[in-house]
């Protein structure tokens, strides 16, 4: 499989950079013009796992706590907490002055409704809340957590930047169905949204929140430490082709994009004007999430024979080309170079593929030429490629594959269906997740083996269950990290997913701002230099 290659389109008016009338060098001054991944189909960043969506939300919504570069969680929203009672009282301040968009001011009971909402749609939520025996709110300002037992990690459970995020939202919104998008976006955060210029598949508007209160105190990592906007107004201008989204940042049409794709990447380097940057050192990582209750893969000894048709070198080399530097094979179930990661297990991964011998073992595990339906987004450049690659794997090891390519949200509703192919189902799709959200098993979606009630595939997985609550009381790292190691060795028997490798995603701007943060794409602090 060669790595697919794009001819950018420079013109020369592209490229002129024209004097702009006085008038619009003001506007650009207080502006940020930004190309977001994709465009923002969902505005809710509780009711879905869209990047595009969470960074969105972080604009709107605030969070009681953020996360650092180091994953930890720090005050946000709150002065502080107290523990009482052998850690099963935890009782949380908010911090004074805190105001939502429309006015009325941020109260405990408005945090309490937007956590109940957020833990419907969250597995590390929903943990936190089988822990706890009561979630109350006995003043304005408070917010009780009374635990059936010890729950240490509940500042990063209500801060993690994963996804979904637990936006606070006044009560009356915190109410809507969880499964359903709030009416109207009203948050706490640096940023209003403006509804009324919103123009869906092409530009989305913020405006700074004239209100915001930034705390006084932390360092600026990620989503931790005090947010404070120099922009008065961002717009977020989507630009699918690739080639276009490019050669406006070049030609100072736009000040920041944030995927520079890795096509593109020696054009960008070679500009002038333009840094190009890794925010995330977690990346992104690859997978292919198959059927457990549709054959083929329903079958677990066709999912153990598959591992030796997974080339993730191959993946990453269609996604990111041979620089080392930029993809991490092998992948296991944990993002690499994180405390919970090892290669425990993932001997099947590493070697040269023998698709003769793939052949053979699938046919000796049952295999009999069912079709294998794999959607692959085609509105998602790395995972269409990563698609592509994988589609000629399964091929490779006599698999009978139907392709159906399509944008990523027509994707996700055929996903939900549970019937077969020939009822409109599917086998696996093509997929990928940030590092971040691949830490531990608190959050890690794909993981979770809890069937019919979990991620669509409905992996049916105990003894992962099990060692997902037995990480919960671990007495410290060294057995969480000894838990994870045996979470990987299950699933490379019971095989949720195949991962296809970690890639680093960079970003590129114009190198007229400053204050850009780690993390992923976040509004405050960033500035004309």
């Amino acid at each position: 499989m060669h790595r697919r290659h794009l001819l950018p389109a420079l013109g020369a008016g592209a490229m002129a950079g024209l004097a702009a009338p006085s008038a619009l060098r003001a506007q650009a001054a207080t502006t940020l013009r930004f190309t977001p991944q994709q465009d923002l189909v969902t505005l809710d960043p509780v009711t879905t796992t869209a990047y595009v969506s969470r960074n969105h939300g972080y604009m709107v919504f605030d969070t009681l706590y953020g996360m650092d570069g180091n994953y930890q969680a720090t005050p946000q929203m709150v002065d502080g907490h107290t523990i009482e009672n052998d850690g099963k009282l935890w009782n949380l301040t908010l911090r004074e002055g805190l105001r939502f968009h429309d006015g009325t001011p941020v109260l405990a009971r408005d945090c309490v409704a937007s956590i109940r909402r957020w833990a419907r749609r969250d597995p590390f939520g929903a943990t936190l809340l089988d822990a706890t025996d009561e979630l109350s709110a006995p003043d304005d300002r408070t917010i009780r957590f009374r635990l059936k037992r010890p729950f240490p990690l509940l500042p990063i459970a209500l801060g993690k930047a994963s996804v979904p995020v637990c936006a606070m939202m006044p009560e009356r919104l915190a109410n809507t169905d969880p499964f359903q998008q709030v009416p109207e976006l009203i948050g706490s955060g640096p940023f209003r949204f403006k509804a009324d210029e919103r123009v869906p598949g092409a530009q989305y508007v913020y405006t700074k929140f004239e209100h915001y209160v930034p705390r006084r105190d932390g360092a600026i990592s990620w989503t931790a430490g005090p947010k404070v906007v120099h922009f008065d107004r961002v717009e977020w201008r989507v630009m699918p082709d690739i080639a276009t989204a490019t050669n406006a940042l070049m030609a100072g049409e736009q000040d920041w994009q944030e995927y520079a794709y890795h096509d593109m990447l020696p054009m960008l380097r070679r500009a002038r004007q333009v840094e190009v940057r890794v925010l995330d050192r977690s990346g992104f990582v690859s997978m292919v999430r198959v059927n457990h209750i549709q054959p083929p893969f329903n079958n677990p000894a066709i999912r153990r024979a598959l591992w030796g048709a997974i080339d993730q070198a191959s993946c990453m080399h269609g996604l990111v080309g041979q620089d080392r530097s930029l993809y991490h094979v092998p992948l296991g179930f944990f993002a690499p170079g994180t405390p919970m990661a090892s290669e425990a297990g993932l001997e099947p991964l590493t070697g040269p593929r023998d698709y003769d011998r793939v052949r053979a073992d699938l046919r000796a595990a049952g295999y009999n030429g069912e079709t294998v339906l794999l959607m692959i987004p085609s509105t998602s450049l790395p995972n269409a490629t990563v698609g592509a690659v994988v589609e000629d794997q399964f091929k490779r090891a006599g698999m009978n594959v139907e392709v159906y390519s399509v944008e990523f949200n027509a994707m996700l509703q055929r996903r939900n269906r549970r019937g077969s192919v020939a009822e409109g189902g599917w086998s696996a799709f093509v997929t990928n997740w940030a590092g971040t959200d691949w830490l531990n098993p608190a959050g890690h979606i794909a993981l979770r083996g809890n069937g019919d009630a979990g991620y669509a595939g409905w992996a049916n997985m105990p003894r992962i269950e099990q060692l997902r609550q037995d990480w919960f009381t671990a007495p410290d790292e060294a057995a969480q990290q000894a838990i994870c190691r045996d979470i990987q060795l299950e699933a490379m028997r019971e095989v949720p997913y195949y991962p296809t490798g970690q890639y680093l995603q960079p970003t590129a701007f114009r190198r007229t701002l400053t204050g850009v943060n780690d993390g992923f794409a976040t509004f405050w602090n960033v500035r004309r230099a």
